[in-house]
């Protein structure tokens, strides 16, 4: 008798002990699920847009942001390559104002939301008869994307958003960039998280096939990141027209395809589809932002 006390009270004692266990750790997952299931932003970012008039491209472009819509997002970013190309030196006056005015139109349907651009190689005009030509270099792509500077930041609750150009020599930031990108991170308040995003990557796993499309300056970079690890949370860019995801030091990074994908054209021989650059589709991404940091990347193809 003695020894089956002992074993019920072992048994009622486990029992119990597993009840107290189980409401201690299904209490946390029930708040968890409550509190931090829903994004406190999302994000549509577009990237590589190449907008130009020729082959139905500004209609297959107002089809993806009809579809955009259709993602319950709060703001749009735009990663540069807005317009097809303006470097090109055989590129006229009037093929730059065509492209920016296609660009104008198109994005009418988009007009009750907030886009944030920043600025891509192909965008500027290097090309005019001088550099005092109203319609030389950024700051006429600055005016014509009706962002502030060419680099500048801005905050949507506890998240920050610094926009950045690495359109420099060896693709980099200037000095004077890089000193407002650490005096931004500085000023930051407390449980506040960064975004940053950049047309071309800062560390990619894409760098592998283009080692000289990525940002020169990506260990200055990291390790400033690093230094502002409990702000920094994510970093997105395009130029590649591929996606890749890469994590660093608790920093993600991803690099989101491109709008056109092969240009809007229908690809060659290493594409693995129609409109795909090598193995990846034309399509944009789309990013949750919770207010603890957290970050979630979903890369939708078009077929447009």
């Amino acid at each position: 008798m003695f020894f089956y006390a002992l074993l019920m009270n072992r048994k009622t004692w486990i029992k119990k002990s597993s009840l107290a266990a189980a409401s201690l750790s299904l209490s946390p997952i029930l708040i968890s699920k409550k509190t931090n299931r829903t994004p406190l932003l999302r994000v549509a970012h577009i990237t590589d847009v190449h907008i130009r008039p020729e082959n139905g491209i500004p209609g297959r472009f107002r089809s993806c942001l009809q579809e955009i819509r259709t993602h319950s997002i709060d703001f749009i970013l735009n990663g540069g390559d807005t317009i097809h190309a303006a470097d090109y030196d055989d590129i006229t006056r009037e093929r730059v104002l065509e492209q920016w005015d296609t660009w104008d139109e198109a994005i009418q349907l988009s007009d009750d939301y907030e886009i944030h651009s920043c600025i891509g190689n192909h965008d500027m005009w290097w090309a005019a008869p001088d550099e005092n030509d109203p319609m030389y270099g950024k700051d006429y792509v600055v005016k014509r994307l009706k962002i502030s500077n060419r680099y500048y930041s801005f905050a949507k609750d506890n998240w920050h958003f610094f926009i950045l150009d690495g359109n420099h020599a060896g693709i980099a930031l200037d000095e004077e960039q890089y000193k407002w990108l650490k005096s931004g991170f500085e000023k930051m308040p407390e449980h506040s998280h960064a975004l940053i995003m950049s047309h071309h990557p800062i560390l990619t796993v894409t760098g592998t096939f283009y080692p000289n499309d990525q940002h020169s300056d990506a260990d200055k970079l990291s390790r400033l990141f690093f230094e502002h690890r409990d702000k920094v949370k994510v970093c997105i860019s395009g130029h590649m027209h591929l996606v890749d995801s890469a994590e660093y030091n608790g920093v993600k990074y991803y690099c989101n395809g491109a709008m056109s994908g092969f240009w809007w054209g229908e690809g060659n021989e290493r594409s693995a589809g129609k409109g795909y650059y090598r193995e990846t589709p034309p399509g944009f991404a789309t990013l949750n932002l919770y207010e603890d940091g957290r970050v979630e990347r979903n890369y939708i193809v078009h077929n447009y």
